[in-house]
């Protein structure tokens, strides 16, 4: 085969991966937001207990980082069809034994549950890297960044099925609030099935015996420790994992105290549920736009404008008042934009600056650190706004933001200290 085909043989297989992960992305980003929207309820209504409806959301986000380092050991062992596919197949399995834990109440076997669902946002995590193997460097942002949009369509329409979903669970004699469980792990199920069936031929696999990602054949260690030591090597590398990192905390630990912070102002459910559609929107309509900037522009610039989008979205919310108000909108716009800014850019860039064969490790490790820091950072959000108020706690993010920051300046203060030595 001549150079001309081959290279048109790859772009068609990109093509095809992409349109396979855009599928994949819209029926896991269904069947996740459908279960996970009705968990807290679950607790509070079918186990009658309060204090313990947040754990539902905690043992989701926990199982979603853990799972990423199997899926990022199977992709590097057998290729992102197997990594995707299993992970997948493992939320659909999350999602059924929640829907047995909510008919039997019996509520550790629900965080069980709910900690194998986060397996669907795991896959649908490292399905963004997936779009990357085959794309050309100048192409990287735009590919990943299509599959981040995808995620849009699930994630709106999930939530909005829980009302069909207890329907047809209580014709099927279950619980109704079972129901949204019952349509995840079908859905799940079937974003398994076209991973699976469609992502053929493997778009890793396929780099490998092309060479496009390297010569070098995939190390056989730890994934994790394989991970952290391709991420230390590479400053560009540490930049893009300090960006998705702390990009996603602030987004996470500013979002998830909003509606407490509008609920103590008196706004309507409505209103809070207008709000975080607005962010919703901020965070995945304009990543198109962030994918062809990172291209275009480069990353690190689209990482900087992220940043400050961040430190603008949390001078506005953290300076609003109790309740509804534009400014506090508008912030939760920005929010969800710099975030998309972020977390594009810096994933294109960790996929940019590490050897091939180190990737699938790379990328695992960085969603683990992700999921880790948001679902602490979560956690420690409402202590602090409990204490201090909300402002305080968009003040500590502010300051987090400080982090990328420091990484851009780091390889320029050695190169200075070089330079200045010699």
């Amino acid at each position: 085969m001549s150079e001309a085909q081959s290279a048109g043989a790859i772009q068609a297989v990109q093509r095809k991966t992409v349109r396979t992960l855009v599928a994949s992305q819209v029926t896991g980003g269904l069947g996740v937001s459908a279960a996970i929207a009705v968990g807290a309820v679950v607790v509070t209504d079918v186990f009658g207990r309060d204090d313990l409806s947040g754990l539902v959301q905690s043992a989701q986000v926990l199982g979603a980082a853990l799972l990423a380092m199997p899926a990022a050991s199977l992709a590097m062992s057998y290729g992102r069809r197997v990594g995707l596919g299993v992970t997948y197949a493992l939320g659909a399995v999350g999602a059924l034994i929640a829907l047995v834990a909510t008919q039997l109440q019996v509520f550790p076997l629900l965080l069980v549950g709910t900690a194998l669902l986060g397996g669907g946002t795991a896959a649908g995590l490292q399905a963004r890297y997936a779009a990357t193997d085959l794309a050309p460097a100048a192409g990287r942002g735009r590919a990943l960044s299509v599959v981040v949009w995808s995620t849009t369509v699930g994630a709106v329409a999930g939530p909005n099925l829980a009302g069909p979903a207890g329907d047809l669970a209580s014709s099927l004699g279950i619980e109704p609030l079972a129901g949204p469980f019952l349509v995840g792990a079908v859905v799940l199920g079937l974003g398994a099935l076209v991973i699976l069936g469609g992502l053929r031929p493997d778009p890793l696999l396929t780099a490998r015996r092309q060479g496009a990602s390297g010569d070098r054949p995939a190390r056989r260690r730890g994934v994790l420790r394989a991970g952290w030591t391709a991420i230390s090597a590479s400053p560009p590398a540490v930049l893009g994992l300090v960006s998705v990192v702390v990009g996603h905390t602030v987004m996470v630990t500013v979002m998830v105290m909003t509606p407490v912070h509008m609920t103590h102002g008196g706004a309507s459910i409505s209103v809070i549920g207008f709000v975080i559609s607005v962010h919703v929107a901020g965070m995945f309509a304009l990543s198109p736009v962030m994918g062809w900037l990172a291209d275009r522009v480069g990353r690190v610039p689209v990482i900087l404008g992220g940043v400050v989008v961040l430190l603008a979205s949390v001078a506005l919310a953290g300076t609003a008042h109790e309740g509804h108000s534009p400014g506090l909108t508008a912030g939760l716009f920005l929010l969800g934009l710099g975030w998309s800014a972020c977390m594009v850019a810096g994933s294109t860039l960790l996929t940019d600056a590490v050897d091939a064969a180190d990737r699938p490790a790379v990328q695992g490790s960085s969603d683990l650190l992700m999921g880790l820091a948001a679902a602490g950072g979560g956690a420690l959000a409402g202590v602090v706004v409990g204490s201090f108020g909300y402002g305080v706690l968009n003040a500590a993010a502010a300051v987090l933001l400080a982090a990328p920051v420091v990484a851009m300046l780091i390889p320029a203060c050695r190169s200075l200290s070089n330079t200045r030595s010699a």
